[in-house]
């Protein structure tokens, strides 16, 4: 009964965010406080919840206090080369601009936690997405698959867990496993350029204004009959193409019918809604809040910060908490500049927190319930005899569903355990199905489960379920291509 329960509250709650009939945040209170019901225990719901609110407290304090300090990092100016490197190699191809996604997402995720990789990723590509007018699902799709396949870096988590659950060396785990997990980021940029590809088809090839090598401003494609002010030309097949150009001679070229866009400079709004000057304005060089004396210091700052997260001097939330105070105290000393720095970023904090302690009524009446132990015990106890040999197969297989609809700690010590004693019935060694269980990660960090997942979508102003609809297939796609170089190679 509670196995049919918990898959019934999971299938529930992803259709109706999918088909947008409740908000995420309903969906994970209200969704698992019915079910709870259903379950006969509803008289435990409270307990059920405080005891989530309790586990996830920290990672909701390390959330908030991260995106201050990273918001305040982008405020002064800290992020700014890395945009304009990205920006120079992107050069406004929509292609370009997809890969460069995936690449930054993939370098940032070594810090090993996922939220400061989306945090800083969104913060730099945003803006480029919203000018040129391209899929904003593209992008946080690929940056939730690249950082899903660094998250097996041995101080991002899932292998520390595995190591410890059965009771081996973490590098032991790991190190074999780097062929795999490289072919599984390299498949990632492969989607990239696929997708970059397909973005490019759809809003057409950009071309910059001559001597537009700092990349201030974008030129955006315009496909159709409109006409946009300033001077320029525009070729294309169908209907037409308009361009314009806000700061110099400009062309834009694209192919079918629909409305003119005029470039930055024009005043008028770029291809994807608002995406005009409010989508840049985290790049404006000119900005009231950027602090070049103070650059160095915040380089310093933010280098210490993450070294300490991963020598694990203190816990991440308390790191957070003093890298903000330290931060906002010495880049804005005075007290209404810092006033209005966290008021800025407040939006953020409040949707990413309280999705996070929504969170806890689903991971606590799951729990709680024991509807997680029921439906792993059904999955592990559905595996046909025959296929014991193949327990790495199998465990990576199941890494799949169960770290997308469990939490890492519930997969990784309450299931492995069990596929890994079946395993040893079979001569299959523990490190086998240790490495098999970090196949599922790329998956894993679309889960709703998962509070970076919020930030990531939160910042990029996605929603959760659309997002949910197009990362899945990819991010699957990408564990089965890793699970498959894992067992060319023999590690698996």
């Amino acid at each position: 009964m509670l196995t049919f329960l918990g898959f019934a509250m999971i299938a529930t709650f992803l259709v109706l965010i999918m088909l947008k009939k409740m908000s995420p945040i309903a969906a994970l209170v209200l969704i698992p406080a019915l079910f709870c019901v259903f379950a006969g225990k509803g008289a435990h719901l409270g307990d059920y919840v405080i005891d989530g609110v309790g586990k996830l407290a920290p990672t909701a304090a390390m959330l908030m206090f991260a995106i201050v300090y990273f918001g305040v990092m982008i405020d002064v100016g800290l992020f700014d080369p890395i945009v304009k490197g990205i920006l120079r190699f992107c050069k406004a191809d929509p292609m370009r601009v997809v890969v460069g996604t995936a690449v930054l997402a993939a370098i940032v995720s070594l810090d090993g936690d996922g939220s400061t990789t989306f945090m800083i990723t969104v913060s730099a590509m945003y803006p480029l997405y919203k000018r040129l007018g391209l899929s904003l699902v593209v992008m946080t799709g690929v940056a939730a698959t690249a950082n899903g396949v660094m998250n097996t870096l041995p101080w991002g988590g899932p292998t520390a867990r595995a190591a410890t659950a059965l009771k081996l060396d973490a590098a032991d785990i790991f190190v074999p496993m780097i062929p795999a997990l490289a072919v599984g980021l390299l498949s990632v940029f492969v989607l990239a350029y696929v997708l970059g590809l397909r973005e490019r088809r759809r809003v057409g090839t950009l071309v910059l204004p001559s001597g537009a090598d700092e990349e201030p401003e974008l030129v955006t494609v315009g496909t159709g009959t409109g006409t946009g002010t300033g001077t320029g030309t525009g070729t294309g097949s169908g209907a037409g193409a308009g361009t314009a150009a806000g700061d110099g001679a400009a062309v834009a070229t694209a192919a079918g019918a629909g409305t003119g866009v005029p470039s930055a400079g024009s005043g008028a709004p770029a291809a994807g809604g608002d995406a005009g000057e409010e989508g840049f304005q985290g790049l404006d060089p000119q900005r009231a809040t950027l602090r070049p004396r103070l650059y160095w210091f915040n380089a310093g700052l933010t280098v210490a910060l993450l070294t300490a997260m991963i020598m694990e001097l203190l816990p991440i939330p308390v790191l957070f908490l003093l890298g903000a105070a330290l931060a906002l105290t010495v880049n804005f000393p005075h007290m209404p500049d810092q006033k209005a720095r966290i008021a800025a970023h407040a939006d953020n904090v409040l949707n990413v927190a309280g999705m996070v302690f929504a969170a806890a009524v689903f991971t606590g009446v799951l729990s709680g319930t024991g509807m997680v132990k029921h439906m792993a015990d059904w999955l592990v106890g559905a595996i046909p005899e025959g296929m014991g040999p193949h327990m790495a197969l199998v465990t990576g297989l199941l890494s799949l569903p169960l770290t997308y609809f469990m939490s890492n700690d519930g997969f990784y010590f309450g299931v492995l355990p069990v596929l890994a004693e079946a395993g040893a019935a079979h001569g299959v060694s523990p490190l086998e199905i240790a490495r098999a269980s970090l196949v599922g990660q790329a998956l894993h960090m679309s889960s709703p489960l998962v509070p970076a997942v919020y930030v990531l979508v939160g910042m990029a102003k996605v929603e959760f379920g659309d997002h949910t609809r197009f990362t899945v297939k990819w991010a699957a796609l990408t564990c089965l291509v890793v699970l498959a170089a894992g067992m060319v190679f023999g590690i698996i």
